[in-house]
């Protein structure tokens, strides 16, 4: 059950600087970047995105703003991938750097502006606290409605050496500014749409139900799954809504807000293992294993799955039990709603493979520890196995 003992523990809080809002307010960057007096810009994006940023690094040339654009992370990026992209942009003076793109491009970019003026090895900042500075300038802009990354301490890299995905956690990677630009997620595929929309869902879902939950996270948690749950359907079959768009983007900010003072939980904990081996999305995985987990948790915490499932928009039943079981179909149904795979099977998972990818599980002690519920190597395997 929720650490209720815990409840009003203390926690620090940091938000970025500044937080810009709104249809087209990506033309607002120049005059951020003019106004900060920064000369040297440096860019991560992907390649599909170019066009569109065009205008915005026209702006920052006529303004005499020397621009760097780097388009190399193409896939969850590794330890390996990072190295090869900071040898890359070492060459020229970086003043600040901008990522504008999904989660994977936005942990490059608050890495980059923390390494690229610090002696600490990438080895040296894995886990929690370990980074100690960041003097360069960073500005985050999601096109994804998805990870929450823009406003998140926390940077997802695979390791080469074990395949594992590892975590680098530090208030030095929270942003000076975010600029959430609804537009940018116009065009969004419908798969991605839903893939990220249920990934941000379940970073406030997990927050709300954390064993270390927190009464000041709750309400941004408790917000976040009300907005998406009644968005993210809409916005996979209508795509360029801006009022629908919005409330989205802003579900998913909010789900970012939860993931340094409280995380996720054994959600996050069970999907790695689907990323390292098997490629499958974070947001497709997470989406994969939610309701099973959720199943699992109930008879732990009863009374805030049932929060849970108000929030999705059910309406209470009998008991919290019961209310709670209702939100579990109501994922389900969200899930079937945007079309994307919601067994195991479906995404091309090996069943053999299960006692392995609950082996690997078991490492990521750092959001296991978080859940309401102890997950041990057998539970591991039961979920897996309902979720195939």
């Amino acid at each position: 059950m929720i650490r209720t003992d815990n409840a009003y523990r203390d926690i620090t809080i940091r938000f970025p600087a500044q937080i810009i809002i709104g249809k087209d307010s990506l033309m607002k960057l120049a005059d951020e970047v003019t106004a900060a007096g920064y000369a040297n810009v440096l860019i991560v994006t992907i390649t599909v995105l170019l066009t569109k940023l065009d205008p915005l690094i026209q702006q920052l040339k006529d303004q005499n703003i020397n621009v760097q654009v780097n388009t190399s992370i193409v896939q969850e990026p590794s330890f390996q991938d990072f190295a090869g992209l900071i040898n890359s942009v070492t060459n020229a003076p970086v003043d600040v750097v901008i990522g504008i793109g999904g989660g994977s491009v936005l942990d490059v970019a608050k890495l980059l502006a923390a390494q690229l003026d610090n002696d600490q090895t990438l080895n040296d900042i894995t886990g929690i606290g370990l980074l100690k500075k960041r003097s360069i300038k960073l500005i985050c802009v999601p096109t994804t409605a998805g990870t929450g990354s823009e406003v998140s301490p926390n940077a997802i890299l695979i390791d080469n050496a074990d395949n594992q995905k590892k975590g680098i956690i530090s208030p030095y990677l929270v942003p000076d500014t975010v600029i959430l630009d609804p537009s940018l997620t116009f065009n969004l595929p419908p798969d991605i749409t839903a893939a990220t929309g249920l990934d941000a869902l379940t970073h406030c879902l997990e927050a709300y139900t954390n064993l270390f939950a927190h009464p000041f996270i709750d309400m941004y948690a408790y917000e976040g799954m009300r907005l998406i749950a009644a968005n993210l359907v809409k916005a996979v079959k209508t795509g360029g809504d801006e009022s629908i768009r919005t409330p989205l983007a802003i579900g998913s900010m909010l789900g970012g807000f939860c993931l340094g003072p409280v995380n996720t939980a054994g959600v996050h904990a069970l999907s790695y293992p689907l990323g390292s081996m098997f490629h499958i999305a974070h947001g497709l995985s997470n989406a994969l294993l939610l309701p099973y987990v959720m199943e699992f948790n109930i008879p732990a915490a009863p009374a805030r799955y049932a929060d849970v499932a108000r929030a999705l928009g059910c309406n209470s039943g009998k008991t919290d039990t019961e209310t709670a079981n209702a939100g579990v179909a109501k994922i389900k149904e969200l899930i079937e709603q945007c079309g994307i795979p919601s067994r195991l099977s479906e995404a091309g998972v090996n069943k053999d493979t299960i006692p392995v990818m609950a082996a690997d599980a078991m490492k990521i002690t750092r959001l296991l520890k978080n859940n309401p519920r102890p997950i041990g190597f057998d539970d591991a395997i039961n979920i897996y196995e309902a979720a195939y």
